[in-house]
């Protein structure tokens, strides 16, 4: 009975969730070349700021408003950001800027507002030179009232408009009763993720690297499938990462991560599985951060999927934390003696991407990069590949108990 609880569930929930998975693309359709952002400008006060972006071509956009807090959205097509950090340093109306891709072939810019605020103005022209183009937009402070009003009459999901599609359809295991493990490199896109203390490395960077290694030393393992539910920089939101673990039927869920900590000299790795109670303060605040990976690009906060059979979820809930709870414990005893470790290294919180009722998950801290010893390891290439393979045999040990109990 224990894999009959999963596998009811799965069938009769993820067949039925709508998730936004682009289509191939067309044959012989020609791909559009990405804009390029190559200069951009920031003035203004607390009740009125001009945002200025120069591209090599002209843009086509469209602006948006999400609350809790205030944000401005604005879409663009595939866009690559050539810009200074210093350039859009924010001041005047916006406490915070963020752009980068937002997947599908789409970007964003994420104004965080101080308070309700509106694009009173916005328009494209040509640079004086004629050789490229200039996005204006003209922002102002106004009453909450206001802003509740375009929050209402805006006709948007939180989704960008994707210019080109070539993410690949869901496939199913290339090989019958293969062990399936999806490996998710956290952050992406215009989600940076933390930022490295001495390299100024970007998290989305580490992560992602980390899990090619991981994901060619796990199917070198017979009987073992595993596949990236990220394969380049992009945004994929919370809910997304978890869906294209389940429409994949994944056995195994492990999600890479590398933060940050006020305290420098606390290192080692962690693994974190899901609860409703966090273990410590680390765990909480690790998991608040983390959690707001969505909003960071932007996104209205999804409400989850409505799942089917109460009863049936609570006992496959419980029994799918059992079995990550034991994924945990096998990767601590792999990892001890080989690579360094925090105290308690397996620790539990709320985490958002830990969610699947029906996927055993766990959340793989690697180590910290606001510490030199950790990022000095986490961009050694000879180092992820030492982790790469303990975490390989942690899991095979996993996959021999879990089969062998019916999981």
């Amino acid at each position: 009975m224990r894999a009959s609880w999963r596998g009811l569930l799965r069938a009769l929930t993820v067949a039925s969730v709508v998730f936004m998975v682009a289509p191939a693309p067309r044959v012989g359709a020609a791909e559009p070349t990405p804009l390029l952002a190559y200069g951009a400008r920031i003035a203004g006060d607390d009740a009125r700021t001009r945002l200025v972006i120069e591209f090599d071509s002209e843009p086509d956009f469209s602006i948006h408003y999400v609350a809790n807090p205030p944000r401005v959205i604005v879409d663009l097509p595939e866009t690559s950001f050539g810009l200074k950090p210093e350039s859009l340093e924010p001041r005047g109306l916006f406490g915070a800027i963020r752009y980068g891709g937002m997947g599908a072939g789409a970007s964003r810019l994420v104004l965080s507002a101080k308070g309700p605020t509106e694009v009173t103005h916005a328009e494209v022209k040509p640079t004086e030179d004629g050789k490229g183009f200039r996005l204006v937009l003209d922002a102002e402070r106004i009453d909450q009232a206001r802003f509740d009003k375009l929050l209402s009459e805006q006709q948007w999901t939180g989704t960008a408009r994707a210019t080109k599609t070539d993410r690949p359809a869901i496939a199913p295991p290339k090989t019958a009763g293969a062990f399936v493990i999806a490996v998710d490199a956290g952050h992406g896109g215009i989600d940076t993720g933390a930022i490295g203390g001495v390299t100024k490395t970007e998290e989305k960077h580490v992560t992602l690297a980390f899990a090619k290694d991981l994901v060619e030393t796990l199917n070198r393992q017979p009987g073992i499938e595993a596949f990236l539910t990220r394969d380049r920089d992009e945004f994929l939101s919370l809910p997304q990462r978890v869906q294209i673990a389940r429409q994949r039927s994944a056995n195994l869920f492990i999600s890479v991560h590398a933060d940050t900590l006020k305290q420098k000299d606390i290192r080692g790795a962690t693994v974190y599985t899901i609860s409703d109670r966090a273990s410590d303060h680390l765990a909480a605040d690790l998991a608040a951060r983390e959690n707001l990976s969505d909003e960071i690009a932007g996104m209205p906060l999804e409400s989850e999927p409505a799942e089917v059979a109460d009863i049936l979820i609570d006992l496959t809930r419980r029994e799918t934390q059992a079995f990550s709870v034991n994924l945990a414990r096998s990767v601590v005893s792999s990892f001890e003696g080989q690579i360094g470790l925090i105290n308690n290294p397996h620790r539990h919180a709320g985490f958002r991407v830990l969610q699947a009722p029906d996927v055993p998950s766990v959340l793989l801290e690697l180590g910290f990069l606001s510490n030199k010893e950790d990022e000095k390891q986490l961009l050694d290439p000879e180092w992820r590949k030492k982790v790469s393979g303990l975490l390989a045999t942690a899991v095979e040990r996993y996959r021999q108990t879990a089969v062998a109990n019916g999981g």
